[in-house]
């Protein structure tokens, strides 16, 4: 009976879900959301949103929808398939930045470029641009600017919160402890403002993105870097100031778009219509490459759909698959991950360590690779980051909240009974003793040791050359390339081509990609939403 049931409930859901998601549909159909046919003359229009997912979604809605939602990688791949489709004359695209990091828009702006460089006219229309979008749309030959917008190239702003002060007020002590003046993320709860190092490598990073700012916006509307930087310190500018300033060609609204060159003649397509379409299969003689996504917090255990955790498990599981497929001729990890658990890096750390005797492991850096993220790109024989690319953090930090102060403050008492000497080591009612600090701070530094020494072998370096650009410090991938913590700067194309050369994979060969996380079947969304 209870098999029965269990099928009755798989069906009924089924039927459930298909019922939503078809209702779901037609009312897209009828917004003009259901895929169009492609012309053959079109000018391709893309609203380009970040940040975008690095990997698909995973539910009902999207397994049933004929409308993907965009990834990095769909929104790159469509860029670039654009610049040889011969039934696309042009490219307009409106850039929207929201809390997007460089390195995501540094690999959007590269394939802007590359589409640029097939000779087909690319065309950026704002409505508004801040710092962000006006680097997208620099890479346009046009740049069209609202009459009524507003272009708020201003510079570059970056701002720490620090919550010791409200803690205070809230009777909860932040009883962290860290290794590296530069590990910093337990700072937004222990300090109320800037350490000396945290201001320094705040400085440092900000200044680094705000050169490559510079340097981009010099190149692309051929200024001096000197005049470029001028016109950055001169906003924010309304409309014709910023055409008179040089930094927008053209004042123009949406609708009139379609009656000025190079977009006159030309059918609009819309971009979740080209989307919609499908990439472009790999060739019959493609090689099989491995492209394993490590997104999000690292933790044991195994990854939840849609949680925002990379599982140790489950990337081992991947990493086991793809070593002993002999069809895989190389590994590329996809990596944009903060750090996590020191425990669930070094069980992936030693996975990719095992792959790398098998097979090429390449590592992309997306917008962060930092602590546990870079932990585990150490064994690679070869790491790509963007210029922008947040990535190193050599250091630990841990610790607990003590709530005492919280709970005396309700009213709330505490009673405690203990058997053994360190049984309250992690106790929230009380600050650790000085033999209980003791006890943390030799596990930390022994988990320092570790984490130094696999970047050092990884790195063909010495621990001490590692330790002195490790403590804790964040650096650029444009730095961190220079301090040899990255090998190449560029996106995940660059990756997957350095996986081909050493792979000795001909340059021209095709590359069929083997994809981690897998798509979901919709059964398998169904009677298991968290993957």
């Amino acid at each position: 009976m209870s098999g029965r049931r269990g099928v009755f409930l798989v069906l009924l859901l089924i039927a459930i879900a298909v019922a939503v998601s078809f209702g779901s549909l037609m009312l897209l159909a009828l917004a003009g959301g259901a895929p169009a046919p492609l012309p053959s003359n079109a000018t391709l229009r893309l609203q380009i949103a970040t940040p975008l997912s690095e990997t698909p979604q995973d539910d009902v809605l999207s397994q049933l929808s004929p409308v993907p939602h965009p990834t990095l990688r769909s929104l790159t791949n469509a860029i670039r398939r654009a610049a040889t489709d011969t039934r696309i004359k042009g490219l307009l695209f409106t850039p929207q930045a929201g809390s997007g990091l460089w390195g995501q828009l540094q690999e959007i702006r590269e394939a802007l470029v590359e589409f640029k460089a097939s000779g087909k006219p690319l065309t950026a229309y704002l409505e508004y641009g801040g710092p962000q979008e006006y680097y997208l749309a620099s890479a346009a030959d046009r740049i069209v600017l609202m009459p009524a917008g507003q272009l708020d190239v201003t510079g570059l702003a970056s701002y720490e919160i620090f919550l010791r002060g409200a803690l205070d007020k809230l009777g909860v002590f932040p009883d962290l402890l860290h290794i590296g003046d530069y590990k910093t993320a337990s700072n937004t709860f222990t300090e109320k403002g800037f350490t000396p190092a945290h201001r320094e490598m705040t400085q440092s990073l900000n200044h680094d993105w705000y050169d490559h700012l510079v340097s981009t916006i010099a190149e692309a509307r051929k200024l001096t870097p000197a005049q470029a930087a001028e016109r950055l310190s001169g906003g924010p500018y309304l409309a014709e100031a910023a055409r008179d300033a040089g930094l927008v060609d053209d004042l123009a609204y949406d609708d009139q778009l379609d009656d000025t060159a190079p977009i006159q003649g030309t059918r609009m397509l819309e971009g979740r219509d080209y989307l919609a379409a499908g990439p472009t299969l790999p060739g019959p003689n493609a090689g099989r490459i491995a492209l394993l996504y490590a997104t999000g917090t690292i933790a044991s255990g195994r990854s939840a759909a849609g949680s925002g955790v990379i599982g140790s498990d489950t990337f081992v599981e991947w990493v086991r698959r793809v070593r002993i497929d002999p069809t895989v001729k190389a590994i590329v990890v996809r990596i944009d991950s903060p750090g996590g658990s020191a425990i669930a890096s070094e069980v992936m750390w030693r996975e990719l360590s095992l792959a790398r005797e098998a097979k090429p492991v390449v590592v992309s850096m997306g917008d962060v690779a930092a602590s546990g993220g870079y932990y585990i790109a150490a064994p690679a024989d070869e790491i790509v980051a963007q210029p922008g690319t947040i990535t190193g953090s050599i250091g630990i930090v841990t610790g607990k909240y003590v709530v005492d102060g919280t709970l005396d403050k309700l009213g709330i008492g505490i009673g405690t009974v203990t058997d053994g000497g360190m049984a309250e080591i992690y106790s929230p009612f009380r600050p650790f003793t000085p033999a209980e600090r003791a006890r943390i701070e030799d596990q930390m530094h022994a988990t320092y040791d570790l984490f130094v020494s696999r970047v050092a072998e990884g790195r063909h370096r010495t621990t001490d050359e590692i330790d002195a650009i490790g403590q804790g410090r964040v650096w650029t991938g444009r730095q961190a390339k220079d301090l040899g913590l990255v090998d190449d700067l560029g996106g995940l194309d660059v990756a997957i081509a350095a996986a081909k050369r050493r792979a000795k994979m001909a340059p021209d060969q095709g590359v069929d990609l083997l994809v981690y996380p897998a798509r979901r079947s919709l059964y398998e969304v169904l009677t298991n939403p968290l993957g």
